[in-house]
């Protein structure tokens, strides 16, 4: 079996013109990069208003291992499927984040025979976007440590500035450091990097709905706190203007194609463990007026990267998901159950870890969204094992279906194809988890009981005091994103299964007020993750006649 890498570069895709004819864009609404890849002007948005939208399926996943359940390849495989079946199809995926192709998990554009294409270009600068983020993120310090200099004795001697710089790469040296060393050019305080993927601005780009918004949501974020403890925001600094001009081309969505040439917005790109973890609202909604059916993700699993599309891209967007899928494998289920060889058969394991699953699966319920299981299936997987996770499925009233995207493409899930287009024609009874009216407490709370199995929340003292500040400030009433850890339902990574009879500790809360959030974190998940002892980026080189070597 060829490897991903060498799929994608003996792979012969179309002009990307022909790909936006395929769906209705018009010549003049593209901005070409290359033949394969191109800008969509969001004039075509303002042109389809009026047409009716398609269907979303949301896709999904259990618990992950640290190298993935093959979700975002599901997702692909599961597009190229509906397009065999004559549907009129979109993709709407996240940009991936360099820090993880250079560290642990490698690329994030699917993999074999169901990826987008080009998948170097995607994987590594694409058209810019994430770029433009860090350097939007990154004049709002620069701007905000020069306020802080010439308005002393609004912030006092300690200044409460929680605005951190970005970067879009994994560099644990810069989680906690001092600047501002050289005494009388500005304040000294302590700093803190985080990946540009954590940053509000990557998340207020992908919530905007139109260039307009995105100014005044730029505006509304809170940078610090004054010493009277009232909110300084992003318009006081005047900064949000330029921020605007930095993002504006990068606002427009990229469109690509899948390996079996299904046209594909690739756009936007949160973590769904430390942010919100979906595309960009304009993407999907620029999709759903030009297909039929769209099929999007949402980073890792139910209770992270779906709870967080729901009650907060969907409550943003004014979005109706049609069905969801829930992506699941083997070795996941096993590493819930307690194996410590994961990709080994081991048929206890396997039955141990259906709690885990069974959990998920009643989160999705809790939504009112009709759903299917997709069971990623890998060479070695014994068939006993697949047939005990779709015996298991049965008997809770659901639906498994065995999946080969990575082998055999869309013909691999085909069967998975019929019965998402089956399920989004049912009527769907979609609801979100919490009112928005919830106090903050309640919303955590809410969360933590109905997503995670927990008992409740605990608060530390920090969290306590940020919940305080924030209601004094009118900045408490907004849906929550919760940052935990993607290994456990818990927000400890070391419990497995189904965990019970815990509360879910929050340290900090923080609003993300131009993004329409507030930030609730949990456990010891930090902003900016560290590269291993071994990381991809060693493996991957470029021969002589420029062509990629060693990228997943």
């Amino acid at each position: 079996m060829k490897s991903s890498l060498e799929i994608a570069q003996n792979a012969k895709p179309a002009p990307i013109k022909r790909i936006a004819k395929k769906i209705g864009l018009m010549e003049k609404e593209l901005e070409a990069f290359g033949d394969f890849k191109a800008k969509v002007s969001l004039s075509a948005l303002a042109r389809l208003a009026k047409k009716k939208d398609g269907r979303l399926v949301l896709v999904t996943a259990t618990t992950p291992t640290s190298s993935g359940e093959g979700k975002t390849t599901i997702t692909i495989g599961l597009g190229q499927g509906l397009a065999r079946l004559k549907k009129k199809t979109m993709i709407c995926l996240r940009q991936p984040s360099m820090g993880p192709i250079f560290g642990v998990k490698g690329g994030a554009t699917g993999g074999g025979y169901s990826q987008v294409l080009p998948m170097e270009d995607i994987n590594i600068h694409f058209t810019g976007d994430i770029h433009a983020i860090t350097s939007a993120n990154n004049l709002l310090a620069a701007m905000l440590d020069n306020y802080v200099f010439y308005n002393k004795e609004k912030f006092g001697p300690n200044p409460n500035i929680t605005w951190k710089r970005a970067e879009d790469m994994n560099d644990r040296s810069l989680r906690n450091i001092e600047i501002c060393m050289m005494g009388n050019l500005c304040i000294p305080r302590n700093e803190a990097f985080q990946i540009t993927a954590a940053s509000e601005v990557m998340a207020v780009f992908c919530l905007s709905n139109s260039i307009q918004e995105l100014k005044e949501n730029l505006g509304k974020i809170v940078v610090g706190f004054d010493k009277d403890h009232n909110a300084v925001f992003c318009r006081d600094l005047r900064a949000h203007g330029a921020m605007t001009v930095i993002l504006k081309d990068a606002l427009n969505p990229n469109l690509v194609q899948s390996s079996e040439g299904v046209p594909a917005f690739v756009h936007g790109g949160p973590f769904a463990n430390i942010a919100h973890g979906c595309n960009s609202i304009i993407a999907t909604k620029m999709a759903l007026k030009l297909a039929d059916i769209v099929v999007t993700e949402a980073g890792f699993a139910s209770e992270l990267g779906m709870e967080k599309f729901f009650d907060i891209k969907c409550r943003k967007g004014k979005l109706r998901p049609s069905c969801v899928v829930i992506v699941t494998t083997l070795k996941a289920l096993r590493r819930q159950g307690g194996a410590k060889e994961p990709k080994q058969p081991d048929i206890t394991a396997l039955r141990n870890g259906f709690a885990n699953l069974e959990k998920h699966l009643e989160n999705i319920s809790m939504f009112g969204v009709p759903f299917v299981v997709a069971v990623n299936k890998f060479e070695k997987d014994p068939k006993a094992e697949l047939e005990a996770v779709k015996e298991f499925c049965k008997s809770k009233g659901a639906k498994a279906i065995v999946c080969e995207a990575f082998t055999k493409g869309g013909k691999g899930c085909l069967e998975l194809a019929s019965e998402v287009d089956r399920l989004s024609r049912k009527k769907s009874l979609f609801r979100f988890l919490y009112d928005e009216n919830f106090s903050l407490r309640e919303k955590i709370e809410t969360i933590a009981r109905q997503m995670y199995g927990a008992e409740g929340a605990e608060f530390e003292q920090k969290a306590i005091e940020d919940i305080m500040t924030l209601e004094k400030n009118g900045l408490d009433r907004q849906p929550v994103c919760i940052s935990k850890t993607q290994m456990s339902l818990s927000d400890n990574p070391d419990l497995y299964g189904r965990p019970s009879g815990y509360r879910i500790k929050i340290r900090e809360v923080y609003p993300s007020n131009g993004a329409g959030f507030i930030v609730a974190l949990s456990g010891q998940l930090i902003s900016m993750p560290g590269l291993p002892k071994e990381p991809n980026a060693e493996k991957i080189d470029i021969d002589p006649k420029g062509r990629i070597k060693g990228l997943f």
